[in-house]
């Protein structure tokens, strides 16, 4: 049994999927997954995995389908183009990670005061 990746929806977004700038123009986005499409057919390991900011991540030619999918689909395409252009801080997904940045914002708006007292 494997545990339950809370990010793997991020993992599995299509921009990353695909390895295609959020800008990209719906050509070079369908002639992205067309040629990740025939080396996946032929089991290639290269093509079997793409990079997130959040650590490498395995494709299949299903997923490379949905990814395409999705993009076709304009209210998916701005969803995703918003959530592949959130990038963790210092590339890293742990929630510890950002401990400290929370207490500068709290800071910042005042917040800390209030919890000291």
């Amino acid at each position: 049994m494997t545990a339950h990746d809370p990010l793997a929806a991020w993992r599995s977004n299509p921009f990353f999927v695909l390895e295609m700038p959020t800008g990209a123009t719906p050509t070079e986005v369908e002639r992205a997954g067309q040629r990740l499409l025939a080396p996946l057919a032929l089991g290639s390991a290269a093509a079997g995995t793409y990079e997130t900011p959040l650590g490498p991540a395995t494709r299949d030619a299903d997923q490379v389908r949905q990814a395409l999918a999705a993009l076709r689909d304009p209210q998916q395409r701005v969803l995703n183009e918003l959530w592949a252009n959130v990038v963790p801080a210092d590339g890293q997904a742990s929630g510890d990670s950002n401990a400290g940045l929370w207490e500068e914002a709290e800071h910042a708006l005042g917040w800390s005061a209030l919890w000291a007292r």
